[in-house]
């Protein structure tokens, strides 16, 4: 029976270990970084073989295929696409960027489908303040609600039309951190009012969304102990008041935002609300320590996942991906190379 888990895998071949934990652990997806990257046909073979470890040929496989700091798949095999806020800075039109944004992540879900990959961990719905750590900084879309909201539809709409489906992220909002979830554990103390009319609001407004990753932040107005992937009262907020009835993941449990065994970290997850949990690195002890604390994909949450993967169309949105890559880049007046921060890890999303 599947768990309610999605799993890394140490480099570009399942090794004989990794085959026989997957397929007696039966995690419900796998996720992929850069160290599993090489040829777009060794991607296809890893694809496959993921999926033939546990016997569904239609498992989710995830990427964190963003643009800019944030893109697992690259040059040579793949073009180099930018970060979020290049959009905007190349037409002062918003339409325009919006038609820009929904075509570059309808060319990534282009690369990403020929390859077996068929959720990608976009679009980031973080809006950024000043001041704030500059973890999501060029990965956002703009530096407003209203524009995130617009861009960030945009890219969902393009993902959904080549047949690979969005991940809203980091629900119910990573702009206001003023440390790196990655390596710390945020705590924003901003009253309700003004989350609500800020951070909330991207995610409000695409709450239609199949699939979100939450934020490991503390939120002093929803929750004072816990961050928003270990609260009851923070899913309950999200479930309610943001309205999002799709499903909920955790980001990825081997962050230093977390504290506790991995064990620990998977069921107070999976306790507090959230569907399935997240873990990245590959490491085989961790993933084996997450494995025997995380249940069976059940109920609610099973509902909530088969749901998603049905909103995978069948038939993508004809393309032709030369001249569509052609105008795209054109279009960008090579915008390509702005991207500015730290690195977003290795293992992490």
């Amino acid at each position: 029976m599947t768990s309610a888990a999605i799993y890394g895998c140490a480099g570009h071949r399942l090794t004989e270990d990794e085959r026989a934990f997957f397929a007696e652990a039966r995690p419900w997806g796998f996720i992929l970084f850069r160290r599993n990257i090489d040829t777009p046909e060794q991607v296809r073979a890893l694809t496959d073989a993921l999926r033939a470890s546990i016997g569904d040929p239609e498992a989710p496989i995830l990427i964190d295929q963003e643009g800019g700091r944030v893109q697992r798949m690259g040059p040579p095999h793949w073009p180099k696409y930018p970060p979020g806020n290049a959009y905007l800075k190349a037409t002062d039109d918003p339409l325009a960027a919006r038609e820009l944004a929904r075509l570059g992540a309808r060319l990534m879900a282009h690369d990403l489908r020929e390859v077996g990959i068929n959720v990608d961990l976009l679009p980031v719905l973080d809006v950024p303040v000043p001041g704030a750590h500059d973890i999501v900084g060029d990965r956002a879309y703009g530096q407003d609600p209203q524009t995130v909201s617009l861009l960030g539809r945009a890219a969902a709409e393009g993902l959904l039309a080549g047949g690979v489906l969005p991940c809203i992220k980091h629900m119910p909002g990573h702009g206001r951190a003023f440390a790196d979830s990655h390596e710390d554990l945020p705590t924003v103390h901003a009253d309700f009012e003004t989350l609500d009319g800020w951070d909330f609001a991207p995610f409000k407004a695409m709450s239609d969304m199949p699939w979100a990753m939450t934020a490991h932040i503390v939120f002093t107005a929803i929750d004072r102990k816990r961050p928003a992937t270990q609260s009851k009262k923070a899913v309950k907020m999200m479930r309610e008041h943001l309205g999002f009835s799709g499903l909920i993941m955790t980001d990825d449990l081997s962050m230093q935002a977390l504290s506790g065994s991995l064990g620990e970290r998977a069921h107070l997850s999976l306790k507090a609300g959230c569907d399935v949990v997240l873990h990245c690195n590959g490491d085989m002890a961790e993933m084996q320590a997450v494995a025997e604390a995380t249940g069976k994909l059940k109920g609610r949450a099973k509902a909530r996942a088969e749901a998603a993967m049905a909103r995978i169309v069948r038939v993508p949105e004809p393309l032709d991906p030369v001249a569509a890559h052609a105008r795209f880049f054109e279009a960008m007046g090579g915008r390509l190379d702005v991207a500015k921060g730290p690195d977003v890890g290795e293992a992490q999303a």
